[in-house]
């Protein structure tokens, strides 16, 4: 009877040192376009003289995070780089031509991260990774801001995250441009994923 209750114990004790030391899984989401919860707008000098703004359209994409370790994140986002939006219907037809952006050979635009590293502060990180433009891929890193995370009103669970990054044209194959105050874009993201 001893012996069986030792053993017992000894079992008990193995499979609660099993699950404590089971990594907890980031948990996926979707970053919710569909519901207009999210967005990539751009911004660039025009001339050195004013902030030419604008934004894409369309876009999916997914992203696992875990608060716990939030060093286990990864994100992936493809957009439709032909649904660029500065407001102006002239301009965003030159700059899906060929001197610019290059839809129609370039439709699509990729980010793939390939890291991501808490800050100092409280929900900053910096997130690097793989963009793909204009058919170029080149390494960048993004510095997010959480948010916040936590259950929504219809039963589920969202986390939102802001980044902000910068581009130079040329480093993806894009020479045409307005002199060098507007060689550089500027990236603002806002990101609210749902918990799949």
């Amino acid at each position: 009877m001893h012996k069986q209750s030792t053993l017992l114990q000894l079992l008990a004790s193995t499979l609660l040192a099993a699950a404590l030391s089971t990594p907890v899984s980031a948990a996926d989401y979707v970053i919710d376009t569909k519901g207009a919860h999210a967005s990539i707008e751009f911004k660039v000098l025009h001339l050195g003289y004013s902030w030419l703004k604008g934004r894409f359209n369309n876009f999916s994409g997914e992203f696992s995070y875990d608060s716990e370790a939030p060093e286990n994140s990864s994100v992936q986002v493809s957009i439709d780089v032909a649904s660029i939006d500065s407001n102006h219907a002239e301009r965003d037809k030159h700059l899906r031509d060929k001197k610019y952006l290059n839809t129609a050979k370039y439709p699509t635009a990729t980010f793939v991260s390939t890291g991501f590293f808490p800050g100092s502060e409280p929900g900053s990180a910096t997130l690097s990774g793989n963009l793909t433009l204009h058919g170029v891929t080149r390494p960048i890193e993004i510095a997010v801001s959480k948010i916040g995370e936590g259950k929504d009103p219809w039963f589920g669970y969202r986390a939102g995250f802001s980044g902000t990054t910068a581009i130079k044209l040329g480093d993806f194959g894009i020479e045409h441009n307005l002199g060098p105050v507007s060689e550089t874009i500027y990236l603002e993201l806002e990101v609210e994923g749902v918990r799949k």
